[in-house]
């Protein structure tokens, strides 16, 4: 099954970009990985937070396919231990669907229609984190699942 991380806006911090990078690049020796980005909205300024959250949540929507288990990461999800993940996403391998897509959103959060779309709503943490960080947090946590999946010696517990 082929994993893919859905995220609006550029990575604009070179650093954070290059580490992501070194993580996707791990990810993808376990799994097919894709990271997808999309653009900004633009115009963001001269609009309210509700019309970003729907033009934004438009272009989310259009790149969920029917075939996807989609998992958004949200401050309002469920919070998962590492190994909890890594038995979470063993079990999502086993379910019809062609890819997992995890989804980050902008900085107000996503739409009504992409709350309604998801499968699951994942946090990975209660406290507020920079998108970019969080991108780099969860690639990071990916690839850490995976070398507990695989019975790595990444993970100590």
């Amino acid at each position: 099954m082929k994993i893919a991380l859905l995220q609006t806006g550029k990575t604009t911090d070179k650093q954070i970009a290059g580490v992501a990078d070194l993580y996707s690049t791990r990810i993808n020796r376990y799994s097919a990985f894709e990271i997808i980005t999309l653009p900004d909205v633009k115009n963001a300024g001269n609009m309210s937070v509700p019309e970003q959250k729907v033009k934004e949540g438009k272009k989310i929507i259009q790149s969920i396919s029917s075939d996807d288990y989609v998992i958004l990461l949200d401050e309002r999800g469920r919070e998962h231990r590492t190994v909890e993940f890594s038995v979470l996403l063993e079990k999502l391998f086993m379910i019809p669907k062609k890819r997992i897509l995890f989804v980050i959103g902008g900085p107000w959060g996503f739409s009504d229609e992409v709350y309604n779309r998801a499968d699951f709503k994942m946090s990975l943490s209660k406290m507020t984190f920079p998108h970019q960080l969080v991108r780099l947090l969860f690639l990071e946590q990916l690839y850490r699942v995976f070398t507990i999946i695989k019975g790595e010696p990444y993970h100590h517990e």
